[in-house]
């Protein structure tokens, strides 16, 4: 995988204010854009994983952290400019 530069650092600041659906057009626009370098399995496995983390949650073993909380702390990983 290929190392964060500040540019790209700067774009996911700017990406995660985004609106939920911003988002996820965006994230849907740069997979769509990866050329074919995407598994093919790739699909069937988010399906798979989907699967199980919704079951999780429904069972009440999936411990939630509200999403500003998780924002935060990401954002405060993101190397800040000088």
């Amino acid at each position: 995988m290929a190392q964060m530069t500040p540019e790209v650092s700067k774009l996911l600041e700017r990406a995660l204010s985004l609106t939920v659906e911003e988002q996820e057009a965006l994230a849907h626009s740069l997979i769509s854009n990866l050329g074919g370098k995407v598994d093919e399995g790739l699909e069937a496995a988010w399906e798979a994983e989907i699967g199980k983390r919704i079951a999780e949650l429904e069972s009440g073993k999936a411990k939630t952290t509200p999403w500003e909380e998780v924002r935060r702390r990401n954002l405060a990983k993101l190397p800040h400019a000088h």
